[in-house]
């Protein structure tokens, strides 16, 4: 019986948002847009040198499913946490807004991870990862009964880099489609696409359904010369692909299908943190309830629109009470 919407695998840290001028970017050798990983001593060692921040419970995937339960959706979430004060913050914040979540945290090892997200003052977001416990995830966290409850699995990108995420994804992605139920995958950032492309195409082309990428990551993924020439390849590979191009809005392609979604207005732009997170949030809730994929779009875009508008990567304002009649 499927009694939950979606459930989601990934990285478990807590967000550290702070905003910057360019030239911190530069003085800390960090690349911008992008996504690195680092270890204990480097994560403390930015954070120094970072000015007033705001900390709240992130991680790509766990951002997803709190908007998924803001838009009224059922929705649990699988990832690693130390038995330590931010594990428990974690816990506590998913739970707080509806949030399923179960994983036993680990009595050992690396602490609970954290993400430092500079943002700079063009809103764009540049990440540094301490993955710390959520490393640690693997095929023994994965809930059998749990992921056959959902009606779609979504698998994190940013979890991909340990071995032992990866065979939690497959055998993941097993269960569900045992299951008769929907798999999908964002790809996160295009650094780590480049650093396993041979392994994230052979997991889209044998096991997944949905995709979510931006322009800059599905490029990445077949190593293609334009937006248009990674279109036609994905089309090929899964049964539904979503791509974001941030204010040019999404491209949505399934079989013969092509839907363009405009991006929804936005007054202001203050941090795009989260922008893919939310609108795979709309997105899933949308087929999760059997709406068309242009509306799964909208929904998508309105999401990403709402946690644009302010700093941090979970909406502020329940997306239940936007979407109005697209959830009608």
């Amino acid at each position: 019986m499927a009694d939950l919407d979606v459930v989601g695998v990934g990285n478990a840290l807590v967000d550290v948002l702070s905003q910057e001028a360019d030239g911190f970017l530069t003085a800390q050798g960090l690349i911008k847009g992008a996504m690195q990983l680092v270890d204990e001593a480097r994560a403390r060692e930015l954070y120094a040198a970072m000015g007033p921040a705001v900390e709240v419970s992130g991680g790509s995937a766990a951002n997803t499913i709190v908007g998924v339960a803001s838009f009224g959706g059922r929705a649990h979430y699988v990832g690693k946490v130390r038995d330590d004060q931010l594990g428990e913050v974690f816990r506590h914040d998913l739970r707080a807004v509806g949030v399923g979540y179960t994983t036993p945290p680990a009595t050992s090892g690396p602490a609970t991870g954290r993400c430092l997200i500079v943002v700079t003052p063009d809103a764009q977001r540049t990440l540094t990862t301490y993955l710390g416990a959520s490393s640690q995830l693997g095929p023994d966290d994965i809930d059998r009964n749990l992921v056959e409850r959902a009606r779609i699995l979504y698998l994190e990108g940013y979890l991909f880099d340990p071995p032992g995420a990866q065979r939690a994804f497959h055998v993941a992605a097993g269960i569900a489609h045992a299951a008769g139920r929907t798999v999908a995958l964002t790809l996160s950032d295009p650094f780590c696409v480049d650093r396993h492309r041979a392994a994230f195409r052979e997991l889209v082309e044998r096991h997944v359904d949905l995709l979510f990428a931006n322009e800059a990551e599905i490029r990445a993924l077949y190593e293609a010369p334009d937006f248009d020439a990674a279109l036609q390849q994905v089309r090929r590979h899964c049964a539904v692909a979503a791509l974001t191009r941030s204010e040019h809005g999404s491209v949505i392609v399934a079989d013969n299908e092509v839907h363009v979604i405009a991006a929804h207005p936005v007054k202001t732009v203050v941090d795009t943190t989260g922008a893919g997170d939310l609108y795979a949030a709309g997105f899933m809730v949308g087929l999760s309830r059997g709406l068309d994929l242009a509306t799964c779009g909208r929904l998508g875009s309105l999401a990403a629109a709402e946690v644009i508008s302010h700093v941090g990567a979970r909406p502020q304002t329940p997306l239940a009470g936007l979407a109005g009649t697209l959830l009608a």
